[in-house]
């Protein structure tokens, strides 16, 4: 008798390990808490760069677009309220948004230029290049 005693008193501890878990209440947990960090796509072309950012469900006046000291930041704040009344029950959701995705610029790009446009969820941020980058790389020969 004195094992099972022993091997219960070992188990208890687990018990209330497992209970308390994360797998305990897993939506409590893991919450999104209303950050979430869409994707982009960053391509170079031969006179640009070019930023392109998944936000689905976002509008143009959504987003906001910076630049200080060659840090490029985009960034977005939304919140929506929806309430719904039935005969005596009122119920509110609120769900706010959040995100801020900032790209560090070579100094080769001209900052005058940059250009952002928004279409069908996609925000595109242009950033062309400086004409000095422009210019073919010389080639140098080894003697």
């Amino acid at each position: 008798m004195l094992p099972i005693i022993r091997k219960t008193r070992e188990s208890w501890p687990n018990f209330v390990d497992e209970f308390f878990s994360d797998n305990f209440l897993p939506g409590f947990y893991n919450r999104d808490n209303g950050h979430s960090i869409p994707a982009v796509n960053i391509t170079e072309g031969k006179n640009e760069y070019v930023i392109d950012v998944a936000a689905p469900g976002l509008n143009k006046s959504d987003f906001n677009v910076s630049l200080e000291n060659n840090l490029l930041t985009v960034s977005s704040e939304k919140e929506v309220k929806n309430e719904t009344k039935e005969e005596d029950v009122l119920r509110k959701e609120f769900s706010y948004t959040s995100f801020s995705r900032c790209f560090t610029l070579p100094d080769t790009v001209d900052a005058g230029k940059i250009k952002a446009t928004h279409k069908d969820g996609i925000l595109n941020v242009v950033i062309p290049k400086k004409e000095e980058a422009l210019k073919p790389v010389k080639e140098i020969k080894i003697t």
